[in-house]
């Protein structure tokens, strides 16, 4: 069985940002599938189809043209083209994350995305990161963290990231964004984020990046055979 690490967590917990170096520590695949939420949020919007639609989201995620071909630029790591256009750029913008939660709430949409994701499973193994990844997508992982931090926390942490982008930002703002898509994502009727069982449970508001990545790597030595040697290579 081809292992899988699921990494979930809210927004902002910075499961993404542990989920890129993990993968790239054990050579493993890396699916990022906010990202795919996010596409079909914004290609939506690109084509005028409201994000309550879900007769017409559902053959949109089905059908979508999306690439991940690898950056040239230094501040990437993957560029990302959708539908013949790079928006890398307009993928991480607040807005599209709004998109991302809405679609994200309609289970035609997450059955159609689901093949792309449960496709991406290949040798040597996955590190996937997003809000159902253990609980709904791959229940068999055996790996599975739920990723966490205050609200507080992971706001300034957004906040900090746009300043340093050279944009304008309300931290209030951001801090009640953060809140309501927490409660749109764990009151959801679909796949409601919510940590499993058997999952490691780990609040990041005071850990440094390495802290966690080390701590994710530590219990993952133990419940896969073979990751300690992929890690000393």
């Amino acid at each position: 069985m081809i292992p899988v690490i699921a990494i979930d967590g809210p927004s902002g917990s910075g499961k993404g940002t542990i989920a890129a170096s993990i993968a790239k520590k054990l050579g493993f695949h890396l699916l990022d599938s906010g990202a795919l939420y996010r596409l079909v949020g914004l290609a939506a919007i690109k084509r005028g189809i409201s994000l309550d639609d879900e007769l017409c989201l559902v053959p949109l995620a089905e059908q979508l043209n999306v690439a991940f071909r690898p950056s040239m630029q230094s501040s990437r790591t993957l560029d990302v083209i959708l539908e013949g256009k790079d928006v890398t750029d307009e993928l991480r913008l607040e807005s599209t994350g709004e998109y991302a939660s809405r679609v994200a709430s309609k289970v035609g949409v997450r059955a159609a995305l689901m093949k792309r994701q449960h496709a991406m499973r290949e040798a040597p193994g996955l590190v996937a990161d997003g809000r159902d990844m253990g609980s709904v997508v791959f229940p068999d992982a055996p790996v599975k963290v739920f990723l966490t931090a205050s609200a507080e926390e992971r706001a300034k942490r957004r906040y900090n990231q746009l300043i340093h982008k050279g944009e304008s930002v309300n931290l209030r703002a951001l801090l009640e964004e953060i809140r309501a898509r927490d409660e749109r994502d764990t009151k959801r009727p679909v796949a409601p984020l919510k940590a499993t069982e058997d999952a490691l449970v780990l609040d990041s508001t005071s850990l440094t990046i390495a802290e966690v990545e080390q701590a994710i790597l530590d219990y993952a030595v133990k419940r896969v055979p073979g990751i300690g040697r992929r890690m000393q290579r």
